[in-house]
């Protein structure tokens, strides 16, 4: 769509669950040091929307989605009426049907809309974006795109966590609960963030994943294996590889030189990774708009989170390239933006 009349961001909307979780609660319940947390992956906090106490869940998908949504629509000064689609992308639904993104829909008072729900890892808060411009370049004047991700499904705390093997027990050490959105125009309102571009790639063929997130059926509930896995080893190889890549794909993309780039926000796997992939892109002098130090890889929302940070600081005439890399099938993803 290179070329297109661009979409517009008006306004962004997050929500986190309840008090965040630092490294020293988290270390106590895994039975490791505070000090090993912030070694092995330098995130400072994250939060649930389970009570790790109890374990009651007291935030679903929905609930924080619709939150995000609902500040985002009151951000643009829009109303229900005013929205013509509904995009939810994530990797953690409440429940196979209905779909989320219709439980979100009916808490906003929506209805007689296209609503789609696009299954997706990191990358997933892109895609729901480029599927968004594209509907408001056929037409449509606005509508939400939301992202978000709950843990309370894959994460079990009340396990003997000490026995936890290490490539299981990184995911109670990266991954946290939130949801963001976004309202879409036609029209530079609001915020007035232009869309200038998008990359959203599978480049996984013929590669093992990187990253599994499993479920389980009524034939197949009581086997002992787990729902979420991570091949850290070759995230940490290729994740900062792709991610360089992606930058200069899309600062290609759009036909920027890097001199004009103001704001960049890079992947948000965990701290230590941020670091490694800022440090690797080499781009003195742009800004840095990071997140996941204080709320943990909170997946589809992330990018939302990001954003929500940027505007305050995205001047008219500034631009600003988002990058994200989801490790499941290796997917490139990212967008850039500008402030009119």
């Amino acid at each position: 769509m290179t070329g297109a009349a661009p979409a517009y961001l008006a306004s962004v909307g997050t929500a986190l669950p309840g008090d965040p979780v630092d490294n020293t609660v988290l270390g106590k319940l895994l039975g490791v040091s505070e000090e090993w947390i912030d070694i092995f992956v330098g995130t400072r906090s994250r939060h649930f929307g389970r009570d790790l106490g109890t374990g009651e869940v007291r935030w679903s998908l929905a609930d924080l989605c619709a939150q995000a949504a609902a500040e985002a629509l009151e951000s643009a000064a829009l109303e229900a009426p005013d929205i013509e689609f509904l995009i939810l992308s994530t990797t953690t639904p409440d429940t196979l049907l209905p779909t989320t993104a219709s439980q979100v829909a009916d808490r906003l008072g929506l209805d007689y809309l296209p609503v789609y729900q696009l299954q997706a890892g990191c990358s997933g808060a892109v895609q729901a974006l480029d599927l968004g411009r594209t509907l408001i370049a056929s037409g449509r004047r606005a509508g939400l795109v939301i992202g978000g991700d709950v843990t309370h499904r894959h994460l079990d705390f009340d396990r003997e966590l000490a026995r936890i093997p290490t490539d299981e027990l990184v995911n109670y050490l990266l991954f946290g609960d939130g949801a963001g959105a976004a309202v879409l125009t036609a029209e530079p309102l609001g915020e007035r963030v232009a869309v200038r571009g998008v990359l959203n790639s599978l480049t996984g063929l013929g590669r093992p994943a990187g990253q599994t997130v499993d479920w389980y059926g009524l034939t197949d509930r009581d086997q002992d294996r787990p729902l979420l896995r991570e091949d850290y080893k070759a995230i940490e190889e290729q994740v900062p590889v792709m991610a360089v890549e992606i930058f200069w794909e899309l600062l290609e993309q759009v036909g920027w030189q890097v001199e004009q780039l103001d704001h960049l926000l890079p992947p948000q796997l965990s701290e230590r990774m941020t670091t490694r992939i800022v440090e690797r892109l080499g781009v003195p002098g742009v800004h840095e708009v990071s997140c996941v130090g204080e709320t943990g890889n909170t997946g589809n929302a992330l990018p939302f989170l990001q954003l929500a940070r940027l505007l305050p600081d995205l001047r008219t005439g500034q631009r600003a390239l988002g990058v994200t890399v989801e490790s499941s099938k290796w997917i490139k993803a990212g967008f850039a933006l500008e402030k009119v």
